[in-house]
């Protein structure tokens, strides 16, 4: 008979890389990189997490909103690093003249200016399309179809940010250097479970196990997107402008909230946290992907490097398993 032995919850977190998987432990955080050689690089991150300066933001609701900054902080300078120890930077090509122009303005501060001027046009594409295009496109209905429909404006808006989110996860899927990417985030999503089954950190192991994870990122984004339905039940405006600007001022409720029901949903299994990560386990169907061999052996490197020994990552125990 098997032995039986009970489920350990972790709270040990990752994110996919180019080429390698990023794990954060409750004392460091390392990423590992599969280098152009075929060798694995392990480095680990130097973080001044917002957290960690005090009780304070460690508080209910208050501690999703700093995570949430930390994770984008340290998962922004991850990617760049991967990116770099990769290749994937590097070409033969002659650089255009944009790029000369980059090189003499910036010199060696070049992919920071990227990063950031990325992440500006990120943000301000991310507004339009799923605050401001939504409302705007409501605002067309309604005038075509009148004030009956206006009780499904949250509804409707909803939908339609859903669905936009949802296409732009396909497109992004089907590139060769974002699907390795999601490939990867598979691997780090095995790697998690096989360490919370109490399994030796193995390739064979870890191939066994799912790669749909309640803690993920993605189905944080999900949960958001549906508490943002909630409430735009209880913004009265409709001009697009004004709208927006209350539901970006909302933002901070909505990722608190977010935070603290994915932290439940990997915490327990029951109906109710179920029916919670459902939508977002149905998404990691596109935002990971099965991964081979070697992903797996970078995300076990990542692991490894962030394990405590004193196990004081484990947050809680779930059921038996045989």
């Amino acid at each position: 008979m098997a032995k039986e032995h009970v489920k350990r919850i972790t709270s040990i977190g990752g994110q996919a890389l180019i080429e390698g998987v990023m794990m954060r432990g409750p004392r460091k955080t390392s990423m590992a990189v599969r280098l152009p050689d075929g060798s694995i690089e392990l480095q680990e991150l130097k973080t001044d997490y917002i957290r960690d300066k005090s009780p304070v933001w460690r508080l209910p609701l208050i501690r999703g909103i700093v995570g949430f900054i930390d994770s984008m902080r340290v998962g922004f300078r991850a990617l760049s690093l991967s990116a770099e120890k990769s290749g994937l930077e590097e070409g033969e090509e002659e650089p255009s003249k944009l790029d000369q122009w980059l090189q003499e303005k910036f010199g060696d501060k070049i992919m920071n200016f990227i990063v950031v001027a990325g992440s500006v046009l990120g943000v301000l594409l991310a507004v339009l399309l799923f605050f401001f295009l939504p409302t705007l496109l409501f605002n067309g209905l309604e005038y075509l179809a009148g004030p009956a429909i206006a009780g499904w404006r949250s509804v409707a808006e909803g939908a339609m940010r859903i669905l936009i989110f949802v296409a732009y996860i396909i497109f992004c899927a089907h590139m060769p250097y974002i699907k390795r990417v999601f490939q990867y985030h598979g691997a780090e999503h095995k790697t998690i479970f096989c360490y919370e089954s109490q399994e030796e950190l193995t390739v064979e192991n870890v191939r066994r196990h799912i790669r749909f994870h309640p803690r993920c990122g993605t189905s944080f984004m999900v949960i958001m997107l549906l508490l943002g339905i909630l409430i735009g039940f209880f913004i009265p405006f409709t001009n697009p402008f004004l709208r927006t600007a209350v539901k970006l001022l909302c933002i901070p409720l909505v990722v608190g909230v977010g935070y603290e029901l994915i932290k439940i949903c990997g915490r327990y299994d029951n109906w109710a946290t179920r029916i919670i990560a459902a939508p977002g386990l149905w998404m990691q169907r596109i935002t990971t992907q099965e991964p081979d061999d070697s992903m797996i052996e970078v995300a076990i490197a990542a692991m490894k490097d962030v394990i405590p020994e004193n196990g004081e990552d484990i947050v809680c125990c779930g059921g038996k398993q045989k």
